[in-house]
Order: C-alpha cells, then structure tokens, then sequence
C-alpha cells in the first residue's frame, strides 16, 4: 500500500471566535495533483499554511513524508515548496537574480538555469520583477517555489488575475512540473481548473469538507439523470414542443420538458435513457433537430448537491474581510 506523502487529519484553526478549519482531513498520494477547492475564505489557504508549518493549528495534525509540521516545520522545508498567493518580491531584482539568490538558501537546490527553461521564462531571466506581465510573475513564483528541488510543492490560486490564455499556458506548467515527479498540492477556487489539473480534491465551504473524490467521479455521482437539448428550425419550434410536451405528458414520472433559453431550443430532462424516448417521439412526428446536444454536469453541480446553493467564488470575501479587521 501506497504511504501519503501528505497527511491532514481532523485539522482545526480558529481566529478567535470565527472558526476558520473546522475538523478537515485528507491524504495525498505522491506523485498527485491534489486540489483543495472552494469560495473564498473557505480555510484553503489556512489549511495548507498550517500544513506548511507557517501557522499554528488548534488541533488535529498535519504530516508531510510523515514529519508532524507543526512539531518540526524545519525538518520539511527543504522538501516542501510554496507559492503564496500574496508573494512579492523587490521591484528591481531580475528574475535570474530571484532564483539564484533563493537557491542560495538550500545545500541541494535546482539549476536555475534548467528552471528559467522549465518554466518558459529564459527570455525574461535579465527582466526586473516590476517590469513582469501577471503571468509570468507566477511562473516565477512557480520557479521560486521549486528551487529547494522539493517533493512537495504548494500552489496557492496561482491564476488569480490571469487572462484566459495566461491561464490555460499556467495550467501547462503544473502538469509539466508534475511530470518532474514534485507532488502538488493546488489551491483554487476555479471550478474549471480544479476539473482540468486535479486527480482528486477536497471540497471546502465554511472550513469543513463537503465533499472529496476525483472529479469525474464526484459529478458521475451526480448523474441518475440528463439533460438533453433540441434545437429546431423558427418554423419547427412550436410544433416540437408540443410533440416534447405530449410526451412528457405520457410519461410525468420519467421526462420534464423545459425552456432551454431560447425559443428555438428545448430541454428535455429524464433518466439515462432519456434519449430513447426522445429520437422516436420525434421521428414519428417527423421532426429532425437542427442540433442536439447533452448538457454535463460540472463541480459546480456538486457544489450545489453538497451545499444547496450555488457556487460564488467570492462567497466569502466580506466574511474574510471582517474577520482580518477584527
């Protein structure tokens, strides 16, 4: 059996009387990408800066290649790297200097140089820290992160900000850093990059875990029924719904029929076979959609499932607003 390389068990933190982790666990495996997923101020970046050993739990215990953390942070910190989310660095240090002067710190760090390559940042190497686009100021955090040559590596929403195509070229360096053997531990509070990056997550809301698996296996968990969308020509429409609705009709126990947003299209929801009701209705009337399309589920479904409302990313910035003026 496969030890974690990561171990959070009944973790708990407060700021006096507002509880930020209430009693989360979970395992990494090595070699993962692990998401911890949620609205802001959720206690993801509480939890992974107490595993870190950066602040003190209140209870329960963290490990990381089965050191206790918050006993001995100093006996990880050459295998664990950390990209915070508020990093800063001087305005006028290049980015070589950054990485040479970081790995300086550590008996056995990377090669700078082989990292600036990893990372697509060699033609900015001679490049000051102000003069830095959002984007290439997180591969550096990223490089920066990794230069101890750690086992671990913790991403703290390192696409916050970014435009999309500053994303998804991000998203490529994660896996290209996975590939490396580091396990990540990534924090986010993106659904899309939580479904796209992470072999399994936990989910955080109010800081407690709602819910943990794989991705594709949390919203297959989801799926006892689907959503089929028909569009049909502006002269077919109504005819079709009223075909749909008829048939619906027949059988209220099995099919719902509704608004799919615009007058030429129809929801059809029903069990998995939902489509072997639909296709024959429809060619027995002699109707053929211009599209049809099934329509997936997503982790904000299984926030939704897990919480009963839906997903804000922002949910808690007042909440997390308050509780740092306090």
């Amino acid at each position: 059996m496969v030890q974690p390389i990561v171990e959070v068990r009944n973790l708990r933190k407060t700021y006096g009387d507002k509880v930020a982790v209430d009693d989360v666990s979970f395992a990494v495996e090595p070699g993962e990408i692990f998401g911890i997923l949620g609205p802001n101020g959720a206690g993801k970046t509480t939890t992974v800066e107490t595993l870190a050993g950066l602040r003190h739990a209140d209870g329960g215990t963290v490990r990381v290649l089965g050191i206790d953390t918050q006993r001995n942070p100093g006996a990880v910190r050459d295998h664990l790297g950390v990209q915070l989310q508020e990093a800063a660095l001087h305005d006028k240090i290049t980015v070589g200097e950054a990485l040479r002067l970081f790995a300086a710190f550590y008996d056995d760090p990377a090669d700078p140089d082989e990292l600036l390559e990893l990372l697509d940042l060699t033609p900015h190497a001679g490049v000051q820290f102000a003069r830095l686009s959002g984007g290439q100021r997180q591969r550096l955090s990223i490089a920066l992160a990794l230069v101890g040559n750690p086992r671990v590596a913790i991403l703290d929403e390192l696409t916050t900000g970014l435009d999309p195509q500053a994303r998804r070229s991000t998203w490529d360096l994660v896996e290209r850093v996975r590939a490396t053997g580091v396990t990540i531990l990534l924090v986010t509070h993106f659904m899309d990059e939580a479904e796209r990056l992470c072999d399994r997550l936990v989910v955080i809301d109010g800081g407690r875990v709602v819910a943990e698996g794989t991705p594709a296996g949390l919203i297959d968990g989801l799926e006892s029924e689907r959503t089929v969308v028909v569009r049909f020509a502006a002269e077919d429409a109504p005819r079709a719904r009223g075909v749909l609705d008829e048939l619906a009709a027949r059988h209220p126990d099995v099919l719902r029929v509704d608004d799919a947003g615009a007058a030429t299209e129809v929801a059809v929801t029903g069990s998995r076979r939902v489509l072997f009701a639909l296709v024959p209705a429809l060619a027995e009337a002699d109707l053929v959609p211009e599209d049809v399309r099934t329509v997936t589920k997503s982790l904000e479904d299984v926030f939704l499932a897990v919480t009963g409302r839906q997903y804000d990313p922002q949910a808690g910035d007042a909440q997390q607003l308050e509780g740092a003026r306090s």
